[in-house]
């Protein structure tokens, strides 16, 4: 992920954590209707889509699904896939703490 430099804090000020503070934002608000809405005035719509495809794999991937599998059922590319997999193994545990809190999928 690319970062900037940050600009220089006063001495009596202390450092913030811009994504601490864009989780806590997030945490704050109170239905998928405004999340939806601050995602979708936060991201452009390439981003949106990436995101989605990633959160749509991952239970896939969970179950077991053979990656070519996944694409066939999603589209997804198999390196997305692939990355999505190593991330839910090695990453920082987001994906495995919100996928038993998925709302289930209408038919």
């Amino acid at each position: 992920m690319k970062r900037r430099a940050l600009a220089p804090v006063p001495d009596d000020a202390t450092p913030v954590d811009s994504l601490d503070e864009l989780a806590a934002a997030i945490a704050r608000l109170r239905d998928p209707a405004q999340i939806r809405a601050f995602f979708e005035d936060l991201c452009t719509p390439a981003e949106l889509e990436a995101m989605t495809d990633r959160w749509r794999v991952v239970p896939l991937i969970a179950q077991g699904v053979p990656y070519r599998e996944i694409h066939d059922r999603t589209a997804v590319s198999v390196t997305t896939i692939g990355r999505v997999a190593r991330t839910l193994d090695r990453g920082a545990g987001g994906y495995a703490a919100a996928l038993p809190r998925r709302a289930p999928r209408s038919r």
